[in-house]
């Protein structure tokens, strides 16, 4: 009978629950309760503010050495003073360049690294393009983290068995990938529809990730964190989009019974932490996971609404497509100028 450690999840074949034994309340203590990460190298990107940051203290705390590339070096230094073990370097997901040359010395330093949490990511912002001409939440949220992870891929094979996180978010089922007009150049832009491509991005690379980097003891998994309390992730998106999505109120004011339901920062990064460093998923990887366990299939069969943010769960088809996930792999290579060789 096929092992789990042989099946890809194309097409969605493993998006099953496994029973963790967690649920959308639990905190990143309760996942890491019990696991030592000491010798362990870890990378987050992003890692100097909301679920980044708790993710960082989290495995800081189980004794992990953390690398933190930042696009703005004074807000890490300032939110990272006073934790140990942990080094910033300067990056910026939208220059390629600045990618290579962190990458570069990274790998000047570091002899492996055990898991790479590709956490940064913008959302709903207006149209803005990088030098390339490419929309800027498609290269954030996922052109930069494909280019990241192949220039660090030497690094996660020498740990032997790495993990690599991609954070991705309900927001994958505004939008399926758009492979004839990635970039916006043809047809108006909306930005629920940048942001959603993207996300369905991170999830279909996590899937073609897995199936390319298994082999080699290095998995990969997607993650929804939930809707979460006190991030800036929406900081400069429109208060209409928020209107329209009946979480506030006609003077922008979060409505009480929405924030009741919101997740703390603490839970947001808990399913994040979890796919890094649980045992049990050693052998299962390039699924979407929500709530700190795998995610099931949506077939249409969930009922989603944004002023009940616990019903914001499930992973589309599309996003976990085998074409797709290949497709998209061979576009980012074509995008970036990086020929990924993942073995």
């Amino acid at each position: 009978m096929e092992q789990t450690a042989t099946v890809d999840n194309y097409n969605g074949k493993l998006q099953k629950p496994i029973k963790s034994g967690f649920t959308a309340s639990s905190t990143t203590t309760d996942v890491i309760q019990g696991i030592d990460l000491t010798g362990k190298t870890i990378l987050v990107t992003g890692g100097y503010a909301g679920i980044g940051l708790e993710t960082v203290k989290t495995v800081v705390a189980a004794g992990a050495t953390v690398v933190v590339p930042a696009r703005d070096i004074h807000k890490a230094f300032k939110n990272l003073e006073g934790i140990p073990n942990v080094t910033i370097e300067a990056m910026d997901l939208m220059a390629p360049a600045s990618i290579d040359a962190f990458a570069k010395k990274f790998l000047s330093i570091h002899k492996k690294l055990d898991i790479l949490v590709n956490n940064a990511g913008i959302m709903w912002v207006p149209l803005q393009r990088d030098a390339r001409g490419y929309e800027s939440q498609l290269v954030t949220n996922h052109l930069g983290h494909f280019q990241l992870t192949a220039r660090l891929w030497p690094a996660l094979k020498k740990a032997g068995n790495a993990r690599v996180v991609n954070v991705s978010s309900f927001g994958h089922q505004m939008a399926s990938f758009d492979f004839d007009d990635p970039n916006f150049r043809y047809r108006p832009y909306e930005t629920l529809l940048g942001y959603g491509q993207s996300k369905t991005a991170n999830n279909l690379f996590a899937v073609e990730l897995d199936h390319r980097g298994k082999h080699v003891g290095i998995r990969a998994f997607s993650v929804h964190p939930g809707s979460v309390n006190g991030t800036d992730l929406g900081r400069v998106a429109p208060m209409d989009l928020f209107r329209q999505l009946g979480t506030h109120d006609a003077d922008g004011n979060l409505l009480p019974d929405v924030a009741k339901t919101l997740k703390t920062i603490s839970q947001g990064a808990a399913t994040t932490v979890w796919c890094a460093t649980n045992l049990r998923l050693a052998d299962l990887g390039g699924v979407y996971c929500e709530n700190c366990d795998v995610a099931e299939l949506d077939l249409g069969n969930i009922e989603h609404r944004y002023d009940d943010p616990l019903s914001l769960r499930g992973v589309k088809p599309y996003s976990v497509d085998a074409d797709s996930a290949k497709r998209l792999w061979s576009l980012s290579e074509e995008l970036t100028d990086v020929t990924f060789v993942a073995d």
